[in-house]
């Protein structure tokens, strides 16, 4: 009898152990579906979130142009929606935007892409990992900060060089916000170009090929989709930037390419009329709607092309 009973308590053993572990395992999947679930509603977010802002700029946006035909929009060579005489040439702000944008970028496309080049290629290990942190700080300050130094310090400095600039123009705001958009540019180029394998490098150098010969013809190549999509990034920075132009381009409405000149910028102009002085549902109200749909287009141009490189000349290893 005893050994009948020891037989069954120990057969009964393996069948508990079984029954635990199948406990866990539902535990550990109910956790990780419910862990699941709470990472695809964040990732929701920003899809509801980008469905909401253009479900608002189109609903405001169709009852601008009810008042105000397309083709006026495009062509009109003035922009004074909050006069009497009022015309609505958007042409006036991207004018605007997109010389402070070009100066933006001319600054921080080639000083980025060579910092990047350094700290990826040339940089000893403990100075890259000092000076990284650092110059990703500058993406960390605040832009009015950045707007107030380029109206009170590289403006006159500027003015040195131009004696008739005058006090609000471009040119100083486009500078300072290349250095701004830098960190940008920089980060995103010099992690593509740490991508690439080694022995990519270690081919090139088997070759003959010198460590500066290596980076520019094999490195920068190689990583071309990711340092596009860097230059992307810095093009939707440059276009969106407000506070910096607000501050230190001016906001008078002018049809210019001159960067030696002010101007007002789509981001600016918005600021101006969404400080409250306007009725709400008035046409000159609705502007800022109808400017924002048209900065989102053009940003989603620039994110669409620089899709298609990135799927282009995009290398797998």
């Amino acid at each position: 009898m005893s050994a009948v009973a020891s037989g069954q308590a120990t057969s009964s053993l393996p069948q508990e152990s079984r029954n635990v572990r199948l406990a866990r395992r539902r535990s550990r999947v109910a956790r990780e579906r419910v862990i699941e679930s709470i990472l695809f509603l964040a990732a929701l977010v920003s899809v509801f979130t980008t469905v909401g802002i253009v479900y608002i700029l189109l609903n405001e946006s169709v009852v601008f142009f009810q008042h105000v035909s397309l083709g006026a929009f495009l062509t009109d060579r003035q922009w004074t929606p909050l006069f009497d005489d009022a015309h609505f040439g958007i042409m006036v702000l991207l004018s605007g935007t997109l010389t402070s944008s070009a100066v933006a970028l001319a600054i921080a496309i080639p000083l980025g892409t060579i910092i990047a080049i350094y700290l990826s290629e040339f940089a000893p290990f403990k100075l890259r990992e000092i000076v990284k942190p650092f110059l990703e700080l500058l993406g960390g300050v605040p832009t009015i900060v950045y707007g107030y130094f380029a109206l009170l310090f590289v403006t006159p400095l500027l003015q040195k060089i131009y004696p008739g600039l005058p006090g609000f123009n471009l040119l100083s705001a486009g500078i300072v916000m290349g250095i701004m958009i830098i960190p940008y540019v920089s980060s995103i180029s010099e992690d593509a170009m740490r991508a690439v394998p080694m022995n990519l490098r270690e081919g090139s150098y088997a070759m003959g090929a010198t460590r500066f010969q290596t980076a520019t013809r094999v490195v920068v190549p190689a990583a071309f989709s990711g340092i596009a999509s860097a230059y992307i990034l810095g093009i939707s920075r440059a276009v969106g930037e407000t506070m910096i132009l607000a501050v230190a381009a001016g906001m008078q409405p002018n049809l210019t390419f001159n960067p030696l000149e002010p101007a007002a910028t789509i981001t600016a102009f918005i600021v101006q009329v969404a400080l409250g002085d306007l009725p709400h549902g008035s046409t000159g109200y609705q502007t800022i709607f109808a400017a924002g749909l048209t900065l989102l287009v053009f940003t989603l141009v620039c994110n669409i092309g620089g899709h298609i490189l990135r799927r282009r000349f995009r290398e797998s290893y």
